[in-house]
């Protein structure tokens, strides 16, 4: 027999046997809410449909705190099972144990209710913005659905919170027209600045700055006109790192105009006589000279 109900004191336990063979064990299941036979036999062949169909949930006394740690350990994965990045890892650290772990940590993962969490939002609420409740809510419930999947937990009790912290509205920063950003290029430029050459790069394309800082001087081709982005740099509490993105879509080669072309080519020449160690003013063929693939970030 799969299962049965025993009554003990008051409390009735469904006694139901889990596993498979030599691995097989006898499990009891509390059943406090049944107040009678009938009703502790209902739950019980319920029980034992959920070992057939294999979302039985056994019985653990982690926390909530010691599964997220766990999560956090693995690289977060989401529903696609892959890790994320080492700064999106550290990101989602800081808003677990920042907003969520001091006031839900220590609770049992398995008994934690849809209204502790709610409570817990409402306090927040008080003290930070909407969008930062809102981000917080997205990590804990991927980290709970996590669980769900792996079946330490039968339900994620994230999915029935009375109230999903709104985005609120979104700060986009201040976009510059054509003229203001000639303007705010000029300005480095004038000033003779290290950074003229990053700035220009990333107002005449447009990539984002972890891809700029990335580029190698492989990535340019003169001729062709056209720089290839396939990397970018994250800043981690280990130091600067280069990695991949997020999908192969977004490895792209962009075209790029004659005046940024001249620009990158007067910088590259200028590394070479720095690697070549040729003094400023003096004729050689740089052609022969290898420039090392540097970041274009330190490459002056």
């Amino acid at each position: 027999m799969r299962g049965h109900v025993r009554l003990r004191g008051d409390i009735w336990y469904a006694v139901l046997s889990v596993g498979k063979g030599n691995e097989r064990k006898t499990v009891w299941r509390s059943l406090p809410e049944c107040k009678g036979k009938r009703e502790a036999e209902t739950e019980c062949r319920r029980l034992v449909r959920e070992i057939d169909t294999g979302d039985f949930v056994m019985t653990d006394s982690s926390t909530v705190a010691q599964w997220i740690e766990h999560w956090l350990s693995i690289g977060c994965p989401g529903r696609k099972r892959k890790a994320v990045g080492n700064k999106t890892r550290e990101r989602y650290g800081e808003l677990l144990r920042t907003y969520i772990l001091p006031s839900l940590g220590n609770r049992p993962l398995q008994k934690l209710q849809s209204t502790e969490i709610d409570a817990l939002y409402t306090r927040l609420r008080e003290k930070i913005s909407e969008r930062t409740l809102l981000n917080a809510h997205i990590v804990f419930a991927s980290a709970l659905a996590m669980a769900f999947r792996t079946r330490k937990i039968g339900r994620n009790p994230v999915l029935d919170v009375a109230k999903v912290p709104s985005p609120g509205e979104a700060d986009h920063g201040i976009v510059l027209d054509k003229d203001e950003l000639r303007i705010l290029v000029q300005g480095f430029k004038e000033r003779d600045s290290i950074l003229f050459p990053i700035v220009a790069t990333l107002a005449w394309t447009g990539m984002r700055r972890g891809e700029c800082l990335a580029l190698r001087w492989s990535d340019f081709d003169a001729k062709a006109k056209t720089l290839r982005i396939e990397r970018s740099v994250e800043e981690t509490e280990a130091g600067l790192a280069i990695k991949g993105p997020k999908k192969d879509s977004h490895k792209r080669t962009i075209a790029i105009g004659d005046d940024l072309v001249a620009l990158l080519v007067s910088e590259r020449e200028k590394h070479l006589r720095i690697v070549a160690d040729v003094p400023s003013g003096a004729h050689v063929d740089l052609s022969l000279v290898r420039l090392p693939e540097v970041l274009l970030s330190v490459a002056r």
